[in-house]
């Protein structure tokens, strides 16, 4: 409606424009006075006219004195036999001027038709674009239960297996599928049937989508790929609608793929929002549902669908029939790591002493759009810099400012804050140091960067897919060195250890809750949190325990708090030379690296 009256202003607009310049021009043709033949004739015989120009009917006057006239004359006769009807003397005719020209159609035209001719056509366009915009909401109205899915382009989308580095066994499990389509009688002949469904679980930024990219760039049958949300409307029907839609396009083109991008939008779990069983996500699902493993079940067409929700997937969609596999697509490892920065990489100038295996080690738990992440930070850096290269320097500075955020060079400390946040950052680097089972010290810095008055950075050198007892034992003294070091040397605490407070708090509630390492409670867990979703987010935790176990868990939470406080204040004031020692170092150059560390504790 807004489009309706927005273009009928606009041709309104339009037409009184042409209105008004056609009544300027009418004006301006009016100026000249109009006279009589008779009166005409008497100024002749007076020798009042200079010249006269003859265009059809129209007489064109001139007088001496340059005034301008005009007179209409019989179209039957000509202007010289006018002139002797009313008996003008010869010698008054020989002194006129007198110029014939050919008559003026455009006069007519300006002045009779268009007048008539641009309101007609004015209401003629109106209707048209009237009739158009009602057409274009009919057709909106007919294709609103069809399916947005695109078909993935061959010629543009040319990513393939080799563009994607690590998930090994999920690339083996994707070329099996992409196998089955291209030579599927090898399989049938073997008396297997082809996999309705493979389900990509991992954590975001693992490379779920570009997997499936891959995969649309590896098979040769048409690739469909839609995202979750796209199937779920306000209105009732709409989204089951499009299913339907979807599948049956792809039955047509059979064998292809469907991709399905964050199926959690509409595949959650039935029955448990709050419109009940008429909801419209659940009405999509149910017809997923149908599509994938209903009465008809003969077509080759195979979903890949992909999310990192899979606890509050719907069971009904994740049984064998619907989505026969579950592909895993873990965190990269240190070589998955170095491998996809050297794709990464691939584009950019490095300079000749970029390590990519060191960036690796420097950068674990990242994903591959975290490491993506990193390089595009640190190209941005260099063109900062007026640089052609990206060094190796440019490479971890940008880890830091993915890791905690770019350095805040306004955010100034005072002398003594800044000897306070030495002191923490030192306890927690040499406590890391000494304990077997901490992980050891990269780098100490106290430049603020983010919401960290200073950070330091503890890497593992093994990776690891397990951690122990003792591993969580010393990560909460390590926690606590910055808390500990305050304490000793300055006989208070500050803000600065409220996110150390906070971490060491919920590994020790992990060790009693969730992890059964707890001598005194034993191998159970307690509480079962529990999630409302149709809101999609962690409401409460139900408790599976009496009280008299609560306040157990609450003792032991502080007892394991309590332990790694003295152990922290323990080691730092048998080693407060050494405190000392990186204190000064921290307060001249700010930051210590790994090797100059390594040497001030030795």
């Amino acid at each position: 409606m807004k489009h309706i009256i927005k273009n009928f202003l606009i041709f309104f607009i339009i037409f009184a424009i042409i209105a008004g310049i056609f009544s300027f021009y009418d004006t301006q043709t009016k100026k000249t006075e109009e006279i009589s033949i008779s009166n005409l004739v008497q100024q002749i015989n007076n020798g009042e006219v200079e010249n006269v120009i003859v265009a059809g009917n129209e007489l064109k006057i001139t007088l001496k004195n340059q005034e301008q006239r005009s007179s209409q004359k019989e179209g039957n006769e000509s202007f010289a036999a006018l002139l002797k009807n009313y008996e003008v003397p010869e010698e008054k005719i020989s002194a006129l001027n007198i110029t014939v020209e050919d008559a003026p159609n455009s006069g007519m035209f300006v002045g009779t038709i268009l007048p008539f001719l641009i309101p007609l056509l004015f209401i003629v366009g109106l209707i048209w674009f009237m009739m158009r915009q009602v057409q274009g909401v009919n057709n909106r109205a007919m294709t609103f239960g069809q399916s947005g899915a695109k078909i993935a382009d061959r010629q543009k989308d040319k990513i393939t297996f080799q563009d994607v580095a690590g998930a090994h066994e999920a690339k083996e499990d994707l070329e099996e599928i992409v196998k089955f389509l291209q030579e599927p009688q090898k399989f049938t002949a073997m008396g297997a049937k082809i996999p309705r469904g493979v389900l990509l679980l991992g954590a975001p930024g693992t490379g779920k989508t570009l997997l499936a990219r891959a995969v649309a760039g590896e098979a040769k049958v048409p690739f469909f790929h839609i995202s979750g949300s796209e199937f779920v409307e306000m209105f009732v029907g709409v989204g089951a609608s499009r299913v339907r839609d979807l599948f049956k396009k792809a039955k047509k083109t059979a064998p292809c793929l469907i991709f399905v991008d964050e199926i959690d939008a509409v595949g959650r779990q039935r029955g448990t929002g709050l419109g009940g069983s008429h909801d419209e996500r659940e009405q999509t699902l149910n017809q997923i549902l149908v599509e994938m493993d209903g009465f008809d079940n003969q077509t080759n067409v195979i979903v890949i669908a992909a999310t990192n929700r899979p606890d509050v997937l719907d069971p009904a969609l994740l049984r064998p029939g619907r989505f026969d596999r579950q592909v895993v697509i873990d965190l990269p490892d240190i070589k998955d790591r170095e491998a996809i920065l050297k794709i990464h990489a691939k584009k950019k100038p490095l300079a000749t002493n970029v390590n990519l295996k060191l960036v690796a080690q420097r950068t674990p738990g990242f994903s591959g759009a975290d490491l993506a992440n990193v390089l595009n930070e640190a190209a941005i850096m260099t063109v900062k810099n007026n640089e052609k290269n990206i060094h190796n320097e440019t490479i971890l500075d940008a880890i830091e400012r993915v890791m905690l955020g770019r350095e805040r060079k306004s955010y100034i400390l005072s002398d003594k804050e800044k000897g306070i946040t030495a002191h923490h950052e030192a306890g927690h680097a040499l406590i890391a140091h000494i304990l077997p089972h901490a992980d050891p010290v990269h780098k100490i810095s106290i430049i603020s960067r983010g919401r960290a008055a200073g950070y330091t950075i503890n890497l593992p050198d093994i990776e690891k897919k397990m951690q122990s007892y003792s591993d969580f034992i010393d990560s909460m003294a390590v926690l606590l060195g910055g808390y500990a070091a305050e304490k000793i040397f300055f006989d208070e605490v500050t803000t600065g250890a409220s996110n150390d407070l906070k971490k060491v708090t919920h590994t020790a509630r992990q060790i009693v809750t969730q992890f059964g390492m707890d001598n005194k409670l034993g191998p159970r867990t307690f509480g079962e949190r529990e999630e409302m979703i149709f809101l999609g987010k962690e409401i409460h935790e139900r408790r599976d325990y009496s009280e008299k176990t609560a306040e157990m868990i609450d003792q032991e939470i502080s007892k394991y708090i309590d332990q790694a406080l003295k152990t922290a204040t323990k080691i730092i004031n048998e080693n407060k030379d050494k405190i000392a020692k990186i204190v000064k170092v921290l307060l001249n150059k700010e930051t210590i690296e790994k090797e100059e560390f390594a040497q001030l504790i030795a």
